[in-house]
């Protein structure tokens, strides 16, 4: 089993949608990719930042699944990140209401020194140069860097997104974005065009649609599984993204082979995630919902067929 890193916000959110609201909860990048790969009992390290109005149980909550949070730091006379928003009818988009930076805006991770040698590193939705800065901190260099990235960072940070893409892996970014990064619509064009700038495998997502994965000339496809309810999509990719790195630390396996079946644990987590306000879903998720979840995926994609 495989050491990981996971390096991004852990937060407050504040979301509103057709349901109803949640008022002040847990949220963060971070968080939900903690959380998400806990399910593989993997040794993870968050990387992240509070500040003193940060409730402990919400940290000994992730240490009780698994996380160590050393590397968490605590700014006591500091407020923590918070983020507000709400969903259209649709479920597909959103407005944000409220962003605070807070403790996040002068945030400088260090990777505990126990997994400066760990495998797999998880660049959650960040600034592009803390992301290098943690890859730098590293002893060497880990055998998959997986990041994650999005619109605002192509709009504001252009330069040093690109500098980071260099240096990762595995991207993953929604289909928007990999036509704005490469100003292609064909997302295979944009595919192929993304990974001439250093990722060897990408990793397109479409929500309520499913995921791409592509690798050389290869194509995976992975679908959603259809909900009764969708109530609350905050954090669906970042769980999308935990379950996927937590898979890869579990196995061990970095080949395209193998991200298949990550793509399918993700995607799973992914879709419970959705079922609850924030991180509620993924704090009470039981292995034999998981099981079951997974078998669905399964009786969803799988036929048999006679060629004509």
């Amino acid at each position: 089993m495989s050491k990981l890193v996971i390096v991004g916000t852990v937060a407050f959110d504040d979301i509103e949608t057709p349901f109803g609201r949640s008022d002040k909860i847990l949220g963060g990048a971070a968080t939900f990719i903690g959380l998400a790969a806990s399910q593989f009992k993997v040794s993870g390290s968050v990387v992240s930042v509070v500040g003193g109005d940060f409730p402990k149980s919400y940290l000994q909550l992730l240490e009780d699944k698994g996380m160590d949070i050393s590397a968490i730091e605590v700014i006591p006379d500091g407020k923590t990140f918070f983020w507000s928003g709400r969903y259209h009818n649709d479920m597909n988009s959103r407005d944000t209401l409220s962003t605070e930076l807070n403790v996040l805006a002068d945030f400088k991770p260090v990777v505990a020194k126990n997994y400066l040698d760990s495998e797999v590193l998880m660049l959650g939705n960040l600034h592009p140069n803390i992301q290098i800065s943690v890859i730098e901190q590293m002893n060497s260099r880990p055998n998959l860097i997986i990041l994650d990235t999005m619109n605002y960072w192509m709009d504001n940070t252009l330069d040093e997104l690109m500098q980071v893409i260099k240096m990762v892996d595995v991207i993953t970014i929604n289909d928007e974005e990999a036509r704005q990064l490469t100003g292609e619509y064909s997302l295979v064009v944009a595919a192929h065009k993304i990974m001439t700038m250093g990722p060897k495998f990408v990793v397109i997502k479409k929500g309520e649609h499913g995921a791409l994965l592509f690798h050389k000339e290869e194509v995976f496809f992975a679908p959603a599984l259809p909900l009764e309810e969708v109530f609350d999509p905050t954090g669906a990719g970042d769980t999308f993204a935990g379950g996927f790195a937590g898979y890869l630390a579990k196995t061990g396996d970095y080949s395209y082979e193998n991200m298949k079946n990550a793509i399918i644990y993700g995607s799973a987590l992914a879709s419970f995630c959705v079922e609850r306000f924030g991180t509620e879903r993924l704090i009470d998720l039981s292995k034999p919902e998981m099981h079951q979840r997974l078998q669905q995926f399964k009786n969803l994609t799988q036929f048999d067929i006679e060629l004509a």
